[in-house]
């Protein structure tokens, strides 16, 4: 594999507000994204966070490094033109929600599922106006069809720059009701993805931690952090 990376070019790096959005220019020409598409934007706050980005970049271009522009080509060259699919996707995981699916033993993992989990769904039950039914074990059991349809409407109504940051903040915690709460504020996001990764913290705390898991851990917690982040700027 090459490891070819692109130099960097330009010297300044602008917003710049066009007919629909803002944009960034790199000493007067317009970035695009990976598929030649113009990189425009929904908010001035997006855009600068994306110049700061470019700014930040010294020798080489480092796309790691670059969060909010990964997320806006994301929406961009994908979500905008699937996003009914990526809507789909994302609802469906109200059908088997993490927060749904208790552990039917040790009665202090039971117990610490319901003092975390419960109070989320209750928070949906009252915002969204949807009451998910949490069952034990870990075999499927349908949700019911009303309140399924009524977070797919909510799902489908996001924009796609939402939308893209919406898929992270619900498949890294594994909950679409721990995406919404994210989304709406119901809670810090550092507690909400504490929240999302209960099962892990318990049993760190039986058999000890992992350097190699805590790692990635890491990085998924960052990565739901921008997520957030990014959901907040886009509108």
């Amino acid at each position: 594999m090459s490891d070819w990376k692109p130099k960097r070019f330009w010297k300044d790096s602008t917003v710049v507000q066009v007919d629909d959005g803002f944009t960034v220019e790199l000493d007067g020409r317009g970035v695009k994204t990976p598929a030649k598409a113009q990189l425009v934007v929904p908010t001035r706050a997006m855009a600068e966070a994306i110049a700061q980005e470019w700014d930040a970049q010294e020798k080489e271009v480092d796309p790691t490094t670059m969060p909010h522009t990964r997320s806006a080509n994301a929406a961009i060259d994908k979500v905008r033109h699937q996003h009914a699919e990526v809507a789909d996707m994302l609802a469906a995981y109200g059908d088997s929600d993490l927060l749904c699916y208790r552990a039917e033993h040790p009665e202090s993992l039971v117990a610490r599922q319901s003092e975390q989990w419960d109070p989320a769904l209750d928070w949906a039950a009252e915002t969204l106006g949807v009451r998910l039914v949490p069952v034990s074990g870990v075999v499927h059991r349908p949700q019911p069809d009303e309140a399924l349809d009524r977070l797919r409407r909510r799902v489908h109504d996001l924009s796609e720059f939402r939308l893209a940051a919406f898929h992270d903040l619900v498949s890294l915690s594994g909950s679409l009701v721990l995406g919404f709460a994210a989304a709406h504020g119901w809670r810090e996001p550092d507690e909400i993805w504490r929240i999302s990764r209960l099962d892990e913290l318990w049993q760190e705390e039986q058999w000890g931690t992992d350097e190699e898991a805590q790692a990635q851990a890491e990085v998924k917690r960052q990565a739901f952090l921008h997520a957030k982040r990014f959901y907040d700027i886009s509108e």
